[in-house]
């Protein structure tokens, strides 16, 4: 059974048809909110959830929800989640089209993101650098009068180490003493003394001042005893007034020796009470409030303080109105530090005047006018005047956005009535810039569109009657299968354009006698179609006539000879198939080899490349003829089962990659050697594929043709040995 194949051309050997532009499809009606809410998984999904989450909170009014109640209130939560989610990012591609569909919007936009954000955005970072400056300078300024009292109270016990020195057995006495003097030169009431005794009988233990913010130590914790080590830090006590809070105290320690004989320790406490804050406000302007302690690994949590803020710092913005200081406290018992937290509100007028005080010069004592004011009146004016830039900048943005896109809506306008037809239509030209050159443009272009879709018209008229030539030519070829015992026919034609010049066919001229002809018309496109429609009629007819291949080319030169013009000729192979006598009669007109591999017996064989003198059909020159008669041979090959014949137009191997590198006879004999045992239609595929791989992108030049034949059956049976 025998099977023929005529393929289509490839993508990149078809030429791309010119067809007029397809009318814009009609916008599809917007969906209602019930279309999204009930006919869309995002709305179902939010619909479901909603339900579901209304539910689960009237239930919860009734008591808490079981377990599975909760994982799925949670599910609903997170389904909830997912539908506004994508709710949002619908919305927001809804909005980004309809906000920048004209130029005009989009050029505002442009001019805001390049002009206005930039500018914000040196606002933005000004500002945060002053919030930033502010904060460290308001915690500056406290650390520096916080440590002014823990110097103090560390000056009060270094005192009354002295004055005990000096007492000897009037201990009790120097402590009020000290305590009281120091309370009064400080300007600090709360100023509490302790003595504490090394031991039970080197002297009485003595206190002076008020120890209401905490208990007055009873001995000192082991950590200073060891070495008799002194000790000036913070303390972080509960607050006596407040549950739950934390009050600063300023604790210095200091040994007491009479002589070389350690007799005790002296603590001076100066607490940061309410007294004490307003002390420190009006020292250092800043106001501390709420304390946060914690460990090392909970230093984190005592960012908190920076919302809670001073204790009559609820009606303030954070905004340089609250900052917060970090440092460490020391715990009394274990002498480990801890992490503190201290939160502060500062006024930023009277926080600047403080620190401005060191530009407080005036200009005479009849100006009231510092240098200070003067520099900030200064920044006030530069900020006044960049606002005023951008505005204008703005406005001047506005306007010439507002300019070039009316000339663009003209634009846009006259594009409109050419899509509805209406080449008459022309835009009105009010400036002479490139805006006004492009509207001139527009005008000239829609008087020659009719032209141009006049010429599209006859141009998709010619290339349907090349699509209809195309059918008609592919109709010539043999269709069908071909019922002949013995052999395994197949072939292909791919044209490289509409039509092609190449042509192929066969004749049945008996039972066991069949005619096989491949031809390569010069040139491609529709004359060399036409000369092949007139071969065909041709060799049809004289097939039936003359039984030898030599003979029937000779007659085929010629008739067709007196037809073709002088450019023109034809390269051509006919063989005659006599499976009764188990040969195969051939001649060459010009064209391509053919490749005969015999079959293996027993070893497989090499492909022959069968090349008989003969020269093309259809010159008219003179002896012409002559010499084609001269030079035409009629060869034979004994067939056998297995035998491949392959017959060819140059396109096959005359296939270039884009390095014009062919892909060559020598080439495809490999191919027909390597894969001969494989069936006919296996074998033309491989060779097809080997074709495209070689090839690659690059464009097909010329048609290919191919016939592959072999042989099957056995010797007795259908070959004459």
């Amino acid at each position: 059974m025998a099977s023929r194949r005529v393929e289509d051309p490839p993508v990149s050997a078809r030429r791309r048809q010119a067809l007029p532009p397809p009318a814009l499809p009609a916008a599809a009606p917007a969906p209602s909110t019930r279309d999204i809410l009930l006919r869309s998984w995002p709305g179902r999904l939010f619909v479901v959830a909603t339900g579901l989450k209304l539910v689960l909170t009237l239930v919860r009014l009734f008591g808490e929800l079981p377990a599975f109640l909760s994982v799925l209130n949670t599910l609903a939560t997170l389904a909830l989640l997912v539908a506004l989610s994508y709710f949002v990012a619908r919305l927001f591609v809804l909005v980004k089209r309809r906000l920048l569909w004209r130029v005009r919007r989009k050029l505002i936009l442009s001019y805001i993101f390049i002009g206005v954000v930039p500018a914000l955005l040196i606002m933005g970072f000004f500002l945060f650098g002053a919030i930033v400056l502010s904060m460290n300078l308001s915690a500056y300024l406290f650390r520096d009068g916080y440590d002014e009292v823990i110097e103090d109270a560390g000056a009060v016990a270094e005192a009354a180490v002295s004055e005990i020195s000096r007492a000897r057995g009037q201990i009790e006495a120097a402590v009020i003493r000290i305590q009281q003097n120091g309370a009064r030169a400080l300007g600090v009431p709360t100023l509490s003394l302790a003595f504490l005794p090394a031991s039970a009988d080197a002297a009485a233990p003595a206190r002076a001042g008020e120890w209401e913010h905490a208990a007055p130590p009873e001995a000192v914790p082991g950590w200073l005893q060891a070495g008799a080590r002194s000790f000036t830090g913070s303390l972080a006590v509960p607050h006596p007034d407040r549950p739950g809070r934390h009050e600063l105290v300023a604790r210095a320690v200091r040994p007491a020796t009479v002589g070389s004989r350690l007799v005790g320790h002296i603590v001076a406490d100066i607490p940061i009470d309410d007294a004490m804050v307003d002390s420190l406000h009006e020292q250092t302007g800043i106001k501390i409030g709420a304390i946060q302690i914690g460990s090392d690994s909970e230093s984190g949590d005592a960012v908190s303080a920076l919302a809670g803020g001073g204790d009559d710092a609820s009606d303030q913005t954070a905004l340089f109105s609250r900052s917060v200081v970090f440092f460490d406290v020391t715990d009394w018992e274990s002498g480990g530090p801890r992490r503190a937290a201290v939160s502060m509100s500062y006024r930023l007028r009277e926080m600047y005047g403080r620190i401005a005080e060191a530009q407080a010069a005036k200009f005479g004592d009849t100006v009231p006018v510092t240098v200070a004011s003067i520099l900030l009146w200064g920044l006030m004016l530069i900020a006044g005047l960049f606002l005023v830039i951008e505005i204008a900048a703005l406005v001047m943005g506005l306007a010439l956005a507002r300019s070039i896109t009316s000339s663009i809506h003209e634009l846009f306008m006259g594009t409109e009535r050419v899509r509805q037809g209406d080449f008459t239509h022309r835009i009105r030209i009010e400036t002479r810039d490139q805006l006004g050159e492009l509207a001139d443009s527009f005008n000239q272009m829609t008087g020659s569109i009719e032209n141009l879709l006049q010429t599209a018209a006859e141009k998709k008229r010619l290339e349907e009657e090349l699509r209809i030539a195309r059918q008609i030519q592919m109709s010539l070829l043999p269709r069908g299968p071909l019922d002949m015992a013995g052999l395994s026919v197949t072939a292909l034609c791919v044209p490289a354009r509409e039509v092609g010049g190449d042509y192929y066919d066969f004749f049945r001229l008996g039972d066991e006698r069949l005619g096989v002809l491949i031809a390569d018309v010069s040139g491609k496109g529709t004359s060399a179609a036409l000369y092949m429609a007139e071969l065909k009629g041709l060799v049809l007819s004289l097939s039936q006539i003359y039984h030898s291949p030599r003979e029937m080319l000779l007659e085929v030169n010629r008739i067709i000879s007196e037809n073709l013009d002088t450019r023109s000729f034809i390269t051509m192979t006919y063989a005659v198939l006599d499976l009764a006598a188990g040969v195969m009669t051939f001649a060459r007109a010009g064209h391509t080899p053919l490749i005969y591999l015999p079959a293996p017996d027993p070893a497989p064989r090499d492909a022959q490349v069968l090349t008989p003198s003969g020269l093309v059909v259809g010159l008219r020159i003179d002896g012409a003829a002559a010499k084609f008669a001269e030079l035409l041979e009629e060869e034979q090959i004994v067939l056998m089962p297995g035998d491949v014949i392959v017959l060819y137009t140059d396109g096959i191997t005359e296939a270039m990659n884009a390095a014009s590198d062919l892909f060559g006879d020598r080439r495809l004999s490999r191919l027909v050697e390597e894969h001969g045992h494989l069936a006919s239609g296996e074998l033309r595929e491989r060779i097809l594929r080997e074709i495209e791989a070689f090839v690659g992108g690059a464009d097909q030049h010329d048609d290919m043709t191919m016939i592959l034949i072999k042989i099957e059956g056995t010797a007795e049976a259908r070959v004459a040995v």
